[in-house]
């Protein structure tokens, strides 16, 4: 389970696992997904996401009349008890002018921000693009 640098009154029922990020050489982008699990009695809002690298947001891939579409994804409820999984071809956290590219190897800060104030700061590993 990977999850740092708790605060706000709502993170500790927030967990991480697996948190990594898909590396596009040549571009200024990346993807990362992981497994966000609530492990407290009411819900959790993610509200935003930030990362010291660049600009960064959930995003939702859905496929629409044969065709694969991304918009932004503004508010991720995670009920009391569950997880909600981001993954490739899904909601995913979309990171965009990347200060530098990224590695194989490299580790990304993220911070979730939490509807009343509360954020996790999250460790993401990079994984090369064949990685799925």
């Amino acid at each position: 389970m990977l999850y740092a640098g708790v605060a706000g009154p709502q993170a500790p029922a927030l967990s991480v696992q697996d948190a990594w990020i898909r590396a596009i050489p040549g571009t200024d982008v990346a993807a990362a997904y992981m497994t966000l699990h609530n492990s407290g009695t009411s819900e959790v809002v993610v509200i935003a996401v930030r990362s010291p690298l660049g600009r960064a947001m959930i995003h939702d891939t859905r496929l629409e009349n044969g065709q694969s579409t991304m918009r932004p994804h503004e508010r991720l409820s995670i009920a009391p008890g569950a997880s909600v999984r981001l993954a490739p071809g899904a909601l995913h956290v979309m990171l965009q002018a990347l200060a530098h590219p990224l590695a194989a190897g490299d580790e990304v800060p993220l911070v979730l921000l939490l509807a009343g104030g509360g954020s996790l700061a999250v460790t993401a590993r990079v994984r090369p693009l064949s990685a799925g």
